[in-house]
């Protein structure tokens, strides 16, 4: 990869605490999350600090590489790794503007819900977006349909209307840290609920509902 300086990431958990990450961290921290997102059933936190470092490096290292002498061989595999990242940052970022369009009553209503200090899963522009795209969505349903139906008829329910996300759904996962005492809930009334541990390195396919919370902490890596 092209050369570029350290990138600073804010620690969520650690308030204003900065980590220091090298570009080949940083850029594996995108993919990372890039992963998580596209497998999971639910939108996760945002990672615009991710974002942002990755944009400040793409252009430091598009810089470098307009400095660099023509017709090395070095520089164009270099722009294939510049080209790479840029799609994967991209498709982070779709990813996510199709969640909060298919699920977006209950991406604001979380967002409205959330406690003091519990970190956003939107960044500010996507807020932005997710308000827009549900004004718009109620004017065109009133302009189309309510304002023609009877006044008691004239409502509706955007959280019961639109389907919540599926966190019943199955997920492939690998495991990065072990973890013990995995309550993992019954697929069937014969069934009762067990426990289970999970091995470093090892992977497995089960419900996102009962891994969420190490999807959210980085303790598992969706596949």
């Amino acid at each position: 990869m092209a050369e570029g300086g350290p990138a600073r990431d804010s620690d969520s958990e650690a308030g204003s605490e900065e980590v220091v990450l090298t570009p080949a961290q940083l850029i594996r921290s995108l993919e990372q999350a890039w992963m998580n997102e596209k497998f999971s059933p639910e939108l996760l936190e945002s990672k615009s600090e991710i974002v942002e470092c990755v944009v400040e490096q793409l252009e430091h290292m598009e810089e470098n590489l307009k400095r660099a002498r023509k017709g090395d061989l070095k520089v164009g595999i270099h722009w294939m790794e510049v080209e790479r990242i840029r799609y994967v940052l991209n498709s982070y970022l779709r990813c996510r503007l199709r969640k909060i369009e298919k699920y977006f009553p209950h991406v604001l209503e979380k967002e409205k819900t959330r406690a003091e200090g519990e970190p956003s899963i939107l960044s500010p522009e996507e807020l932005a977006f997710a308000r827009e795209y549900m004004t718009n969505t109620e004017a065109h349903f009133r302009s189309v349909a309510l304002r023609h139906m009877p006044p008691n008829l004239q409502k509706v329910d955007l959280l019961k209307a639109v389907p919540k996300p599926n966190l019943d759904s199955f997920v492939f996962l690998r495991v990065k840290e072990k973890q013990e005492n995995i309550l993992v809930e019954p697929e069937t009334d014969e069934q009762s609920e067990y426990v289970i541990d999970l091995e470093e390195d090892s992977q497995h396919l089960i419900r996102y509902k009962t891994v969420a919370p190490l999807v959210a902490s980085g303790a598992v890596q969706l596949i």
